[in-house]
């Protein structure tokens, strides 16, 4: 009880600390960095939910987050939605979309399972490609509205393109959702994707329906990334095809890895360092991406299971030791 009380105390402090941190240090660049990498925590948690605890390989995330980015962006410029009302939409847009696909993908595993992952965020972009009537083609949407809020005395304020309000959105919004992401991964629902993850054939044959708990973390990946879209594509006000490739995917797939598989703590901590660590190495020039290349061979060769998956095998380990014969 303890133990939880000093987590939850925590993790308030380590928000009350990032929510403050534009009081501390309100350089603009340095705050739009980080406003980045908390968009590429919330697309790592979503992932992880896929990818680390129900342990389906997915090579083509980004799509979702292209589909909430769009769909927040046509929702803004035919119909006029706010972003307040435009990012619910878009989220669950995603969210259908990641059960779409789902349905007839999750009967194949493994290497087909991410051929398939792969095919579909390919899809995806290229319709926003070729769609030109209504996405604008490779140009994309342009002057989607930026967030407002009610401030007393100047009424309702555009967001504009200053960074700080839109980091407080972003970590209030990641908050929220590492808070979702806990108290999911410690329910039933959790335990049951951890057991499809480690032996889906014993998970079925102990009454788990795999097929429908599979869709679900299909659907609650994609709900994440359409969220992440919507206020991606608020902050940039413009949006292209080109913004959601392949590569995009892949790095972050690569921040969970880094992380640690099925670790909440170590999808944001991934995220946080894959979002920062090329902005720092910026002085190095053209030797930039030879350094990053070199870190993550380094870490792969000595740290292959995470920065928090040592930890979850340690506690695994005494919890299962734990238990009487």
């Amino acid at each position: 009880m303890r133990f939880k009380k000093f987590v939850t105390w925590q993790w308030a402090g380590v928000g009350m600390t990032m929510l403050a941190l534009p009081l501390i240090d309100p350089n603009p660049y340095h705050l739009d960095v980080l406003t980045t990498s908390l968009l590429y925590a919330l697309l790592a948690l979503g992932l992880n939910i896929i990818v680390g605890l129900t342990g389906l390989l997915h090579l083509g995330y980004a799509a979702f987050f292209a589909i909430g980015a769009y769909t927040y962006g046509l929702l803004n410029l035919h119909w006029h939605w706010p972003f307040w009302i435009g990012w619910i939409p878009a989220s669950l847009m995603a969210g259908v979309f990641g059960v779409l696909l789902g349905a007839p993908a999750l009967r194949v595993r493994g290497d087909y399972l991410a051929i398939v992952t792969l095919g579909f965020g390919e899809i995806v972009r290229i319709a926003f490609t070729n769609l030109d009537r209504w996405t604008g083609g490779p140009n994309g949407l342009l002057g989607i509205a930026h967030p407002t809020i009610w401030v007393p005395g100047r009424g309702w304020v555009s967001f504009g393109v200053s960074s700080a309000p839109y980091y407080v959105l972003a970590c209030l919004v990641t908050l929220i959702v590492i808070g979702v992401c806990v108290r999911a991964s410690r329910s039933r629902i959790g335990r049951a994707w951890v057991a499809i993850r480690d032996d889906e054939l014993a998970a079925s044959c102990a009454g788990i329906p795999v097929l429908r708990l599979k869709l679900l973390a299909q659907g609650c990946g994609g709900c994440i990334a359409g969220l992440a879209g919507a206020i991606f594509a608020a902050k940039q006000g413009t949006i292209t095809p080109d913004s959601f490739d392949f590569i995009l995917s892949v790095m972050i797939l690569a921040m969970v890895v880094l992380g640690g598989l099925g670790s909440i703590r170590g999808a944001v901590a991934g995220a946080l360092i894959l979002g920062i660590l090329p902005e720092l190495l910026r002085g190095f020039d053209e030797y930039r991406m030879l350094v990053f290349g070199l870190a993550m061979i380094l870490m792969i060769r000595w740290r292959p299971q995470g920065l928090f998956g040592a930890t979850r095998h340690r506690r695994r380990t005494r919890y299962v030791r734990a238990i009487p014969a």
